[in-house]
């Protein structure tokens, strides 16, 4: 306790110095609380405000898909190199060394696989976020597919729970065979996210009308490096987003089945934050991969 003898008098009031305010630098989130933010700083990056993810969720839908037969051998020494890893409770919990002090974005949702229809999903219990220390909640949404009302009411419940606790929630777009990865539905579905309550909002990129996309979504948009492409295909994706109002990407086949996959991340970090043009980010890769 302090003593209440002897204690030097408080003078240091700082008068007539105006309080600095400062605003958030991500958009949308200026009036989010404390914890949010906090969370949110450490998956994005405040000098450049952009965030290099690392997915590897694929399992929880697809098995042992190629490239995550062994996440201790493939995914643990890239660890280091991504802003934030987005992972399993299950995965995160039997292969991933707490020691790596990295943000995780736990995928939150879980249902059926690839056998079946998909996102007939239900969600993880907020306790568990609590308890694994998540920085956020990832949460399927399927916006024009049969499930759409119950993987909204999924993001509805998190995002709730998410701002009782101060974690944040990433609304992740999903697009069935049915629907068209085009600005006019990637708009819809990630504002529908945003509306809804998403902290941030993972979806797809198009060639057309991106910044369409980025510019109708009140909060950050990082993109989804989808199904494996050559590596300066995966790095021009990248840098377009960006270009194009991306706020960051989370890549995982095309780093984790990369032929250098260490080398790809770092191609991928010098894109995103380093202003780097997809030829240079290629040969970046080139020389990390033969070094």
């Amino acid at each position: 306790m302090a003593d209440n003898v002897g204690n030097q008098e408080a003078k240091d009031y700082g008068i007539g110095v105006p309080v600095e305010k400062k605003a958030f630098f991500l958009k949308g989130l200026d009036h989010a609380d404390w914890g949010i933010k906090d969370r949110m700083g450490r998956i994005f990056d405040s000098k450049s405000s952009h965030t290099v993810m690392l997915a590897f969720d694929h399992g929880y839908i697809m098995g042992p898909t190629s490239g995550l037969e062994r996440i201790d051998l493939s995914i643990v020494p890239l660890i280091e190199h991504a802003d934030c890893i987005m992972c399993t409770r299950g995965v995160l919990r039997s292969c991933i060394p707490p020691q790596v002090n990295k943000p995780i974005s736990l995928r939150y949702s879980a249902g059926t696989t690839v056998l079946s229809e998909l996102n007939d999903e239900c969600i993880l219990n907020i306790e568990e976020a609590i308890r694994l220390n998540v920085s956020a909640m990832a949460i399927m949404v399927s916006v024009g597919g049969i499930y759409e009302g119950k993987t909204i009411e999924n993001l509805v419940r998190t995002a709730d729970m998410g701002a009782k606790y101060g974690i944040p929630t990433l609304g992740v777009t999903a697009v069935g065979k049915e629907l068209a990865r085009d600005s006019r539905y990637l708009s819809m579905a990630s504002r529908v996210c945003a509306e809804n309550g998403a902290t941030f909002v993972k979806t797809y990129y198009c060639e057309e009308g991106f910044e369409k996309v980025t510019a109708a979504c009140p909060v950050p948009i990082v993109i989804a490096g989808g199904k494996k492409l050559p590596e300066l295909e995966a790095l021009t994706v990248a840098w377009k987003a960006i270009q194009e109002g991306a706020a960051g990407v989370d890549m995982g086949r095309n780093v984790f089945q990369a032929d250098a996959p260490i080398a790809m991340l770092k191609a991928v970090r010098g894109v995103v934050h380093d202003g780097l043009k997809p030829q240079e980010g290629l040969e970046l890769y080139n020389t990390l991969k033969n070094e």
